[in-house]
């Protein structure tokens, strides 16, 4: 059996509100920058914080997708594999707001949390989970799901 099999999630194993492991990620300007260029996404409201003002933001916001895969990290360190995940979507109701911060400061976190919502096909050992994602104290992604085939 290799490692990656052996951390997998059983099926049998969990019920609905099986509850993973909730995660918290710092935000910083450096990490929107680092992920703009991964993206090719340089839109100012990433970076420039007079621009994300002028827009009518209350300041840079990480992306968008920036934030999604950092909920989608949740799931796949819980299913132990991420080809696991069938489907995954969410929306989004709120930005992360990342101000200007002094270097080795905290300038902002996601917060995302998740559980079993459904048991969907014991014959497939697929479950839906369902995802909260907090920053700031408000509610980032909503209907935040996937659909994850486990061991």
């Amino acid at each position: 059996m290799t490692q990656e099999a052996a951390r997998r999630v059983a099926y049998a194993d969990v019920e609905v509100g099986t509850e993973l492991p909730s995660r918290t990620f710092p935000v910083d300007r450096a990490t929107l920058v680092r992920y703009a260029g991964a993206s090719l996404d340089f839109n100012p409201i990433h970076w420039n914080e007079r621009f994300a003002v002028e827009v009518g933001l209350p300041n840079v916001i990480a992306h968008g997708m920036f934030t999604m895969a950092q909920a989608g990290r949740v799931v796949t360190d819980w299913a132990g594999d991420p080809g696991a995940v069938l489907e995954y979507g969410v929306r989004f109701t709120k930005p992360v707001v990342v101000p200007d911060v002094p270097e080795g400061e905290v300038a902002a976190e996601i917060t995302v949390g998740g559980k079993v919502a459904v048991k969907l096909d014991d014959e497939q050992r697929t479950v839906r989970v369902d995802l909260t994602a907090v920053s700031a104290e408000q509610k980032v992604l909503g209907m935040a799901r996937a659909v994850v085939r486990l061991g």
